[in-house]
């Protein structure tokens, strides 16, 4: 069943080249964070271009329910009016987030620190991710947490009356664990200090430096060292949100392995810590060239051309690299299916918590549309078939999970025969214009009857 009501199965059909510009969403990470930090600042915060898909107007709702205003002011037009650090009021119901780990986990990190208690549920696939990882290191602040078996929600966290600054070594390379620790840290006298050992992306130190606190980053031989200073007033921005690159990967990927095809993605966001797979599709010989590449709001940013690349080559990706691209190895392993050779991809194993076993996820799918695939906890391995090499006609499970959804309508774009999911309805969660989008540069993605 889909995360927001009944089934929506679908079915991708190959046609002809993919051609023209995909203006796709504003960034799901800095969607998040621009709103949550405009609540947590004092005065008004405006944010053009948010991401307006289901997991962002979540987090939009739970910041009202801590008593911050947010308008939406049309047109990816938002406003937040917010309390301040320490000012979150205790919401009145539960705090429901959808499918959205990103923000749960965010939102919990930034009430953890303030005298309130509150719910957090989410939907089926929400409701079955490990919530530990999150409030092992919030405890250090004085955060006490109650869920299900596992650490799993629904679960209600009561904040810390007299916080402590906290010294928090991240055991696993996840920008929600520091985000949500450095969210706490807010709040809480004194410095949190987090150190990590791979490097994950930064959205959140570079918007807390624009909002005004007091946060350094050192490279040691611990990691990366990121020293903040609790308890500042933080001052409201003007942000204007770059396009998701998460969101790019589709249309980028999908112009690479159909025949003929030439696409533009204006505007999309280069972050280092987020441009992993571009980097790996171009040593798999991807014709795919940046344009007008600028800066807008601290964020490298650069238009996107991709076009078909019949002389892909299977490449083994560095694990290192895995931080900078975790969200898009399911689309990689479609594209390294019409490589020539084999893929692998190893340091991984955070896929499988993500909103399904994506690994499992994609193996299967792939192995049902005649993709050999090898997978062991922490990699996988995609055996090419060339271009035009994928037969096709599987029907593909999709587990609530919208990347893993995205990615298999993008195989059926470039197979030989149709390939079908079981629901598509995940989509809206990060990327509620995927079929208009698409349809547009000339896929036939249908939804197909009940």
């Amino acid at each position: 069943m889909s995360s927001h009501g009944d089934p929506i199965p679908m079915t991708s059909t190959p046609g002809g080249p993919l051609t023209g510009e995909a203006h796709v969403p504003g960034d799901k990470s800095i969607s998040h964070r621009a709103l949550i930090l405009g609540a947590l600042s004092v005065g008004e915060t405006k944010v053009t271009g948010l991401l307006e898909g289901q997991d962002v107007l979540d987090t939009g709702k739970a910041m009202r329910a801590f008593g911050a205003d947010v308008q939406n002011n049309g047109g990816g037009n938002w406003s937040v009016h917010g309390v301040g650090v320490g000012g979150f009021g205790e919401p009145d119901q539960v705090i429901d987030c959808g499918n959205s780990g990103t923000g749960v986990r965010l939102i919990m990190g930034a009430m953890a620190t303030s005298p309130i208690t509150a719910t957090f549920t989410g939907d089926a696939s929400l409701n079955s991710r490990p919530m530990g990882r999150i409030t092992d290191p919030l405890a250090l602040f004085g955060t006490q947490a109650y869920g299900r078996k596992g650490g799993r929600l629904p679960m209600t966290l009561i904040g810390s009356r007299d916080p402590v600054p906290a010294h928090y070594t991240s055991p696993v390379p996840s920008a929600q664990v520091k985000s949500a620790v450095l969210l706490a840290g807010l709040n809480a006298p004194g410095e949190t200090v987090l150190i990590e050992k791979e490097a994950t992306r930064d959205h959140s130190e570079r918007m807390l430096a624009g909002f005004g606190a007091q946060i350094a980053t050192e490279v040691t031989n611990e990691g990366r060292v990121i020293t903040l200073k609790g308890q500042p007033e933080l001052k409201p921005q003007t942000i204007t949100v770059p396009r998701d690159p998460s969101s790019a990967a589709f249309p980028v990927c999908a112009a690479l392995i159909t025949e003929g095809s030439d696409v533009l993605v204006p505007n999309i966001g280069l972050n280092p810590t987020r441009a992993g797979l571009f980097t790996t599709l171009r040593e798999m010989g991807a014709d795919l060239v940046y344009e007008n590449e600028r800066e807008e709001g601290g964020e490298p940013v650069a238009d996107l051309r991709a076009r078909f690349s019949p002389e892909m080559k299977g490449i083994d990706v560095p694990p290192e690299r895995a931080a900078s691209m975790i969200d898009e190895y399911p689309i990689l392993s479609v594209v390294a299916s019409f490589a020539e050779g084999k893929t692998y991809m190893a340091g991984v194993k955070e896929l499988r918590v993500k909103e399904s076993d994506r690994i499992d996820a994609m193996a299967v799918g792939l192995r049902a549309n005649g993709v050999t695939v090898d997978e062991t906890e922490d990699s996988w391995t995609v055996y090419g078939l060339g271009p035009n090499g994928v037969k096709g006609g599987g029907t593909c499970a999709t587990h609530l999970d919208h990347r893993i959804a995205m990615s298999f309508l993008c195989l059926g774009m470039a197979a030989q025969s149709p390939v079908k999911i079981d629901d598509g309805g995940a989509i809206a969660t990060s990327f509620p214009i995927f079929e208009g989008l698409m349809g547009g540069l000339g896929a036939q993605i249908t939804r197909d009857p009940t």
